[in-house]
């Protein structure tokens, strides 16, 4: 018997106009006028008495503490590694290591961002308007480091601490020792609509400032970055928050969690998208990260939803992808996030420092691309590369019924596979091809970063494991990986004649984790007098749920289909998370 998989919802395939339900529409009005309202009576408290946030914040309050009722969204029994941890407190000392760190490994700190939802889990909300929930990418940034320390005598010392990333939202939250945001991004219209405006009122913003996605580095600077807030610069040697960046002041809006920084000048590519308009904007920050050098306006005729840019020696390289916010669609009571599969897609080159009208469109078969592997100039040509993922990856993939036989397939078809656009600058023609197969779903993409913006010949992957991702049965399925591939971009498969239609397919390499083991956080660390562009390791947060215990491995990747040369037990449980990096001692 097949199974019957639904990728319903979040975000719906949108095919054509639907009509809005009378309920929803009527919420869309009533958050409108709550809004309105509650300005009102702000503005003539603050003429006439000057207390509007005592006062009509206390109001508020207790207008969602007697109609809203908060609750723990309940793991399933193969989601405990998704649960919270704790903060740790003082670096500890790590002794109980496998194996042996290279001698040539250099000093630094590994660091990797996730979600970890304080007061103990991700919440719903149930009230007159229906239920809202939080989503399985949301929750407040927690950062795990791995510090690389050598004696004189070149004797590894390696320790860990983990520490929230305090932004403005989490220490009101912290401080009042209670969540305060309602659930705004998910459930029934009705109840988002009035969420999202209730703590818009009460807040200043209808969602919270997590800053769990990503870590990056600049100008000797490390950040923690999600994408709706400003990054976080970090104390590397202490994950401790030292404030919020928007580039000495002239960058208030939201920031992108993939800067990418330019080859030969240092400069580093940032961006945000908005709701209204302007829909996209692009900037440009020196290479001392002091000034930023170029803030431009995309005009573009909807808000796509673009969580990474390209860049290339010359050109910025812009997604305009089907999948979409819109808050008038919102309002209309359809999904805030879509993917319009009838829509059109382009991609967009741009002289670094171009404006709009100098962005050459090249129209392509309508995707969603969350993560890019690289991009890079060839002749008259620019290269893309990234992964093609299904439309439901930012809420969530959902699964409604399921049989065994697809377990091994479900997941490869939810998510990603390798693709690849040759744009030609001056015959303005685009071709495009997959580069791997449906055998295997892979994510996460990671590179030497040398080689960014650059012609290479090597990318990284986590690969997902489906029957794992699928063990808690129907409902939203949260991802789990189950090891590393390498992709050798100038190599094809070796195929035979029996395999028809692989012949364009490139050659992947696989390194499998034990079973019931999962990785997180992938990173290339490369040796610092490499001779080659694969020359160095893969880094990676593994957790065992069979012995309950998590580790870091340290992978060659020119031995990649070798066991691990180091696994480094950790003092607590890490949580599965999103990106890691790894900060070099001599930066």
């Amino acid at each position: 018997m097949a199974t019957t998989i639904h990728s319903s919802l979040r975000p719906s395939m949108c095919s054509g106009r639907r009509k809005p339900s009378s309920i929803s529409t009527n919420a869309a009005r009533l958050s409108l006028n709550i809004i309105s309202t509650a300005k009102e009576l702000q503005q003539q408290l603050a003429l006439r008495t000057g207390a509007v946030n005592s006062i009509s914040k206390r109001l508020l309050s207790a207008f969602v503490e007697s109609t809203f009722t908060l609750s723990h969204q309940p793991l399933r029994p193969t989601e405990g590694n998704f649960a919270p941890v704790k903060e740790i407190g003082e670096i500890q000392e790590i002794l109980d290591i496998a194996g042996e760190i290279p001698a040539d490994f250099p000093e630094g700190v590994y660091i990797r961002n996730g979600s970890n939802p304080l007061f103990g889990a991700l919440h719903s909300s149930k009230s007159i308007f229906g239920k809202s929930h939080d989503i399985w990418v949301e929750g407040e940034g927690m950062l795990h480091g791995l510090y690389f320390t050598k004696s004189s005598d070149n004797t590894w010392t390696i320790s860990y601490t983990n520490r929230y990333v305090q932004s403005d939202t989490y220490r009101l939250e912290k401080e009042l020792k209670k969540p305060c945001f309602l659930p705004s991004t998910d459930g029934d219209l009705p109840a988002v609509l009035i969420a999202a405006a209730l703590n818009t009122l009460m807040y200043g913003k209808a969602f919270k400032n997590i800053s769990n996605t990503s870590v990056f580095e600049h100008a000797g600077r490390v950040f923690s970055a999600a994408e709706n807030d400003n990054p976080h610069e970090i104390d590397l040697y202490s994950l401790g928050t030292l404030g919020s960046w928007n580039v000495d002041g002239d960058w208030k809006m939201p920031f992108t969690a993939h800067p990418k920084v330019i080859p030969g000048t240092g400069e580093l590519v940032i961006f945000g998208f908005n709701l209204d308009r302007p829909f996209l904007t692009i900037g440009i920050v020196s290479a001392d990260g002091k000034k930023l050098k170029r803030k431009v306006d995309i005009e573009l005729d909807r808000c796509t939803y673009c969580h990474e840019l390209g860049v290339t020696t010359t050109y910025n390289i812009i997604l305009d992808t089907p999948l979409t916010l819109s808050k008038g669609r919102m309002l209309r009571g359809a999904p805030l996030i879509e993917f319009e599969k009838d829509s059109y897609a382009r991609i967009g080159v741009m002289p670094h420092y171009g404006d709009a009208s100098s962005i050459i469109w090249f129209y392509v078969q309508p995707f969603c691309t969350i993560h890019l592997v690289n991009c890079f100039e060839e002749d008259d040509e620019v290269i893309v590369r990234g992964f093609h993922v299904s439309s439901s990856i930012i809420m969530g993939p959902r699964l409604i019924d399921m049989t065994k036989e697809t377990t091994n397939q479900g997941l490869n078809e939810e998510y990603s596979r390798l693709y690849e656009w040759r744009l030609n600058l001056k015959t303005r023609k685009v071709t495009g091809k997959y580069l791997t197969g449906t055998e295997v779903a892979l994510e996460f993409p990671v590179i030497n970063n040398k080689y960014v913006g650059l012609c290479h010949k090597y990318a990284y992957a986590q690969v997902a494991d489906s029957p794992a991702s699928f063990a808690g049965g129907p409902g939203i399925v949260r991802p789990k990986f189950g090891g590393f591939a390498k992709i050798l971009l100038d190599e094809k498969e070796d195929v035979t004649t029996k395999d028809a239609g692989r012949e364009g397919l490139i050659k992947v390499v696989y390194h499998h984790l034990d079973r019931n083991q999962f990785c997180t956080g992938a990173t290339f660390v490369p040796k610092v007098s490499g001779a080659s562009e694969d020359d160095g390791w893969i880094v990676s947060f593994v957790h065992d749920e069979g012995t309950h215990k998590s580790e870091v491995h340290i992978i060659d990747t020119r031995r990649f289909g070798c066991g691990p040369i180091a696994k480094i037990t950790l003092p607590q449980r890490v949580p599965y998370g999103f990106h890691g990096a790894f900060v070099s001692k001599s930066t």
